[in-house]
């Protein structure tokens, strides 16, 4: 029988934006450089808006593992994979309950995400659909007014909801709205039933809220107030603020919070708090090099990571004060991180390429075959599984014609995190891969109209589904597909 199940710990942060914006970028508002400039706050100022909206942090108690054979039997999970279902976001119909018109066109999925047979599935232009995965039925848009853009979606699975955070055009697109509706009132089309949360915050630029899946906890900023919140996950409660006072960023860890204060020429100021009451555990200052930017800082546990531009990579325990460096021609700046908490170590994303690390700067794992196919690093289309040992991503893989033609076309690749090593893949070269036949029925309907190739084009976006054993991926028309044994 199967042990308690460990748990994907997320955070995610979405930052209002500067000025409301008109749709005139690719018809979403907040689709610019700023339009989600929160979660990578420092680590890379270079990054795109998609990278920036979400990092996924794993973190896993030690609870028993789930039941399923030896690591030798993970392959098995993805043997046979099959194209099952497609789901399509775009209505012909949008015009009747929306008013925005970018909401009426097709747009790429940019964010997916599955609970309790439901899949949820973003759109670029803010507009989102709820999937029932046992009937094959779109179940409604979750766009409750016609003037509501999206920005992202949060399973609470301390609750059972889904959180989605919008802004709407009656405020020229300015302040960000969080809203929490029970998963089962969504399954019954019921969405009525949610009810708006952090009414008391104004959450105009360059304020932002933060779901810390980790602690359990919510941070918000009020710009207008200068104040740091910090609210409870399971009831959203408040339980403390902060001051903004020279506060230039804040970095959350299991149990702690990083305060990052404005610089100075030669140190910043640093101050961690417990998360659980924002009481202060130490004050200290961290020695940069003159007239070079800070790439990044971040902690993990005891550990701070600090780079900064053309210098080498510093480890410090804040602990014991032992510095460790690694050289800046064997570490050189990602534009993401994903840290493993349970493993203790962490992933970095370069140049379409993927790494493992640990915290004496020691590099772990390269992959073998997991060269991901967009430059940018969206974490909306990587997944590591709850028990660390998976990463399955949206990779580039090669098609031979029998003219000897290469075609670059896209593949799902699942890779040992400790290994490196490859192994399963989608991709549209396997001549085993197919598409289940259509069937029709009372109960279920099977519509899959996309061949295998054009379901694996320019796909924008995946989750695994661990509880069902399925992936799910969006593509550049606004389709979702189902892979599934």
């Amino acid at each position: 029988m199967d042990g308690p199940k460990r748990q994907l710990r997320v955070r995610l942060r979405v930052t209002a934006r500067r000025r409301g914006g008109d749709g005139a970028d690719g018809g979403r508002p907040g689709a610019g450089a700023g339009a989600a400039g929160r979660k990578r706050r420092l680590d890379a100022p270079a990054l795109n808006s998609a990278a920036k909206l979400q990092r996924r942090e794993i973190g896993c108690r030690q609870l028993a593992a789930r039941g399923g054979g030896p690591a030798a039997a993970v392959p098995e999970r993805f043997r046979n994979m099959r194209l099952q279902e497609e789901f399509d976001t775009y209505d012909d119909n949008a015009h009747l309950f929306v008013k925005l018109q970018f909401l009426r066109r097709r747009s790429k999925i940019i964010e997916i995400v599955a609970a309790k047979d439901i899949i949820f599935a973003l759109a670029h232009s803010g507009l989102c659909a709820a999937f029932n995965r046992v009937t094959n039925k779109r179940i409604s848009f979750l766009n409750l007014s016609p003037d509501e853009v999206i920005r992202s979606l949060f399973y609470n699975k301390n609750n059972d909801s889904l959180i989605t955070v919008s802004v709407y055009a009656s405020d020229n697109f300015s302040t960000l709205k969080c809203r929490t509706t029970p998963i089962e009132y969504i399954r019954r089309n019921q969405l009525d039933a949610g009810f708006p949360l952090f009414e008391s915050e104004s959450l105009k630029w360059p304020g932002f809220v933060e779901f810390d899946d980790v602690n359990g906890k919510v941070l918000t900023y009020s710009a207008q107030d200068g104040i740091y919140k910090v609210f409870d996950l399971k009831n959203y409660s408040f339980l403390y603020s902060i001051p903004d006072e020279n506060v230039q960023e804040i970095k959350i860890s299991p149990g702690i919070m990083l305060l990052i204060y404005d610089r100075t020429p030669s140190y910043v100021p640093l101050k961690i708090l417990s998360i659980e009451d924002g009481k202060p555990l130490k004050f200290f200052k961290h020695l940069l090099h003159r007239n070079k930017k800070i790439d990044f800082i971040e902690q993990f546990n005891e550990k701070l990571l600090v780079k900064q531009e053309d210098e080498n990579f510093q480890i410090l325990d804040v602990r014991t004060s032992e510095l460790i460096e690694v050289s800046v021609s064997k570490f050189m700046t990602p534009s993401a991180f994903i840290f493993l908490y349970e493993n203790n170590l962490f992933l970095t994303f370069r140049n379409r390429t993927v790494a493992v690390w640990n915290f004496r700067g020691e590099l772990v794992t390269s992959f073998e075959d997991h060269l991901l196919w967009h430059h940018d690093c969206s974490t909306n289309n990587i997944y590591i599984t709850s028990d660390q040992d998976l990463i399955i991503s949206y990779c580039k893989s090669e098609v031979v014609a029998e003219d000897g033609t290469v075609t670059p076309i896209g593949s799902i690749n699942m890779s040992e995190i400790m290994t490196g090593k490859c192994i399963a893949k989608i991709a549209a070269s396997d001549p085993a891969l197919n598409v289940t036949p259509r069937r029709h029925n009372r109960k279920k309907q099977s519509s899959v109209w996309s061949t295998v190739p054009e379901a694996l084009e320019d796909v924008t976006a995946l989750f695994y589904d661990e509880d069902r054993n399925e992936i799910y991926t969006g593509n550049s028309h606004g389709l979702v597909h189902v892979w599934s044994n």
